[in-house]
């Protein structure tokens, strides 16, 4: 927790566990912590993760990465009403990866009210950097519609 968060900061990471959706209940990301300015996730390696070499494949670290820094962002934006949609994903893939349980952690670089910076970083058992990425998310304002539809977080 950064120092300008004090106390009352609820952390989320249960209630996200508890309502998974499809993408990470089928990664198996599992939320360790989930608060404002960090979101902490791990994930076990397995077949459904591998590419054709039986490596992790690197959409799954864009993919977490992106989850954590919109799970940040949202976390953020959630009490004025907004909500929050990524606009870019640069992951840079430092080390191939077979199996183990990583972790990743997201913090954000800016947090302003039109949009935000996050960045993080996917580690492995041993603490070394496997895979490190930024996202730009935008903010939208309550009653926004994406993709013909109003933004609501489904349930």
């Amino acid at each position: 927790m950064s120092e300008s968060e004090g106390e009352g900061v609820v952390d989320v990471a249960e209630m996200l566990n508890g309502r998974r959706d499809g993408w990470n209940e089928s990664m198996g990301v599992r939320y360790v912590r989930a608060v404002p300015g960090e979101v902490v996730a791990e994930f076990t390696v397995g077949p459904q993760h591998h590419q054709a070499y039986g490596i992790v494949h690197g959409g799954v670290y864009a993919g977490v990465i992106e989850t954590l820094a919109s799970v940040g962002a949202s976390l953020d934006a959630m009490p004025r009403g907004q909500s929050v949609v990524g606009l870019e994903n640069h992951t840079s893939f430092l080390r191939a990866v077979r199996e183990g349980t990583l972790r990743a952690r997201a913090v954000p670089l800016t947090r302003g009210r039109r949009s935000q910076v996050w960045e993080a970083t996917v580690t492995d058992a041993s603490g070394r950097a496997i895979a490190s990425g930024r996202v730009r998310l935008l903010l939208l304002e309550a009653g926004a519609a994406l993709a013909g539809e109003t933004v609501a977080i489904k349930v």
